[in-house]
This record gives C-alpha cells, sequence and structure tokens, in this order.
C-alpha cells in the first residue's frame, strides 16, 4: 500500500503528539515529587527533606503519623497506596510492612552506605538513624551501686514503684521486641509479669523522665535522646536526671533502627531511592551530627551528635532488625496487663 504524503505527514504528526504528551505526562509526574509517610521526628524528617530538595529540587510532601498506625495503613492499602516513602522511630513497624511483601527492594549504592547490622539483611528497607535505650536515674537518689545491671533486674520485687515507663508507646514496644528476641517467649512473658506488679505506667518516654526529675520515681526505661534534648534546652526537666548505659549485650543495652523503606506501590521509585541514598550518604547523616534530634547516625564512617555516647561503646546486643516481631510483643503485653 502507498500512502500518500498527507497521509504520512499527519501520522507522524500523530506520533510526535503522543511521545510528546507521553514525555510532558513523565516530566509532571516527576515534577510533583514524593509522598512520604513520617513516623519520625517531624523536624528531622523536614531538615532530611529540605536538604534532600536543595539538593535535587525533588518536592517532598510529609504526611506524619506513628510508626505502626502507617504500617498498618500500607499494608491495607496494598498496591493502592500513596506512599512513595515510609519513615519510622523503630524497626518492628518496618518488619511488619516487609512481612506482607510490600517493600520494593533499595538500591545496592543506597544500602552500601550502611553497615550491615543497621539494616535487615534481605536489603528491603535500611537503617536512617538510631536510638539507645537507657537508665534515666535520680541522681540524687541512686548511687552506681544500687543501679540494675540488667535490664531484667527491674522484674525483682524490691524495684516495686520505684521505675517507671511508657508501656503503649512503639519505643517501649521495640525494647519489648529485642526482649523477645534474645529472652524468647517465657522469660519475656514472665519479665512483663513482673513488671505489671513493678512499674508506674507513663504517656510517653519524656513523662517518665520528668517523673524521674521530679521524684515520683527513681528511675525510667527511656531512649537516650530524650534526655539530650532537654539538656539542650533548659535542662528543666533533667536537671536531676543522670543516664545509665546497662552496654554487655544485654537486653537493656538495645539500639533501635529508625527505618526507610520505598513502598512497592510507589509511582515514583526513582525519586524515592534518590530520597533513601540522599538520607542515609553525607547529607543526611550530617543533618544527626549538626542538628538537634540527638538520634545517633548509622551511615558508614559517618560521626553522631558529639554530645552522645559513642555507638561502639555502648556494646548493644545484636538483633536481626526484621525478626523484630510487634504482634507478638502487643499479644504478650496485653496478656501481661500493660496495654
Amino acid at each position: 500500500m502507498k500512502l500518500s504524503f498527507p497521509y504520512l505527514a499527519g501520522a507522524l504528526a500523530l506520533a510526535a503528539g503522543l511521545a510528546g504528551s507521553t514525555m510532558l505526562a513523565s516530566a509532571q509526574s516527576a515534577s510533583d515529587g514524593i509522598v512520604v509517610y513520617n513516623a519520625q521526628h517531624e523536624s528531622l524528617t523536614q531538615a532530611w527533606s529540605d536538604g534532600f530538595t536543595k539538593e535535587t529540587g525533588i518536592k517532598v510532601t510529609i504526611r506524619n503519623g506513628k510508626d505502626m498506625e502507617f504500617a498498618n495503613q500500607i499494608v491495607q492499602e496494598g498496591a493502592a497506596s500513596p506512599a512513595d516513602v515510609f519513615l519510622t522511630e523503630n524497626s518492628p513497624a518496618m518488619a511488619l510492612v516487609d512481612a506482607a511483601n510490600l517493600f520494593e527492594p533499595l538500591n545496592a549504592d543506597t544500602l552500601a552506605q550502611v553497615p550491615e547490622n543497621y539494616r535487615p539483611a534481605n536489603g528491603h528497607w535500611v537503617g536512617v538513624a538510631a536510638r539507645s535505650t537507657v537508665f534515666a536515674y535520680d541522681k540524687n537518689k541512686l548511687t552506681e551501686d544500687k543501679l540494675p545491671k540488667s535490664l531484667v533486674d527491674l522484674a525483682d520485687p524490691s524495684w516495686r514503684g520505684r521505675w517507671g515507663a511508657a508501656p503503649a508507646g512503639a519505643d517501649f514496644q521495640a525494647i519489648v521486641s529485642a526482649l523477645l528476641e534474645l529472652k524468647g517467649e517465657e522469660a519475656t512473658a514472665s519479665w512483663l509479669k513482673a513488671m505489671k506488679e513493678n512499674v508506674k505506667p507513663y504517656k510517653g518516654n519524656s513523662v517518665a523522665m520528668k517523673a524521674v526529675n521530679a521524684g515520683e520515681v527513681e528511675g525510667a526505661v527511656i531512649y537516650h535522646y530524650y534526655y539530650y534534648g532537654d539538656q539542650a534546652k533548659t535542662g528543666e526537666n533533667s536537671k536531676k536526671v543522670s543516664l545509665h548505659y546497662f552496654k554487655n549485650e544485654d537486653p537493656g543495652a538495645f539500639v533501635s533502627i529508625s527505618g526507610g523503606g520505598i513502598p512497592v506501590s510507589s509511582k515514583h521509585k526513582e525519586q524515592a531511592q534518590a530520597f533513601l541514598k540522599w538520607v542515609t550518604g553525607k547529607g543526611g547523616q550530617g543533618v544527626l551530627r549538626d542538628g538537634n534530634s540527638f538520634e545517633y547516625a548509622v551511615g558508614e564512617d559517618a560521626k553522631s551528635n558529639p554530645a552522645l555516647v559513642p555507638l561502639a561503646d555502648l556494646h548493644a546486643p545484636k538483633v536481626e532488625p526484621s525478626k523484630l516481631n510487634s504482634k507478638k510483643v502487643t499479644d504478650l503485653m496485653t496478656a501481661a496487663g500493660l496495654l
């Protein structure tokens, strides 16, 4: 069949138009930027996003929420989730999404920026920051020889009514997840039963620390950065407080990993991969070093805020983050009457 010139010209114009439309749609899609489901501290993720956008020009829309709420939401949304990136404070929420096979594998160059002990073995998500478990204590009431040598010591009847925690929070539940992985279900259930008898519950780590400072309890199991954050401001809620690091690979020396992953539903996977590469690289880890979040940097050779005890000196137990079981923990804590 011989095509006339007008027909051929029209076909070429149509093809060019379609190609142009495709290119325009692609450009518009990229310019829309990425949506981050953020369960990390809002100020930290905002600093990461601002730095990333300044360097790349890619817009970041942040939706703030809580670890397990977002994790369950991503599982429910499945392929329809609008999230391009999921950031958490603790890794059990990451493990929940990963168990549902809803994470896109991360690029090898991003994974290479973070040591193996700060990311899961399967490479489906990556550590972006970390926080250490500590025993915040009233330095006017407790001397070093009277401090618990292990987290499990707080189950002893002698500690009844003397220590606090925030059992309903994701932070404390991550600590219990580590205890479960390290000591097993029977020992964890026994410890939680004793905790129910001994602990004074508070709504949040900062409230628990304030209670120590006010003399309501002699100590509290919290994460380290609440103390450093208060000290960097007025110090009014931590004047009488010191931190005890359990070390010795004790469950109480658990270092919780804050994670970052890309849901398989992401429509902007290239930009999402670039975001996590930036966060785990010099730019994002530098925000941790120079900012006031007081969370640990976890990037290869990255420096944390100089006010902190070095990560290497914490002697944390080795826990595979993908094995932290949030559902089992909540079941055990509910059975113990803590939730």
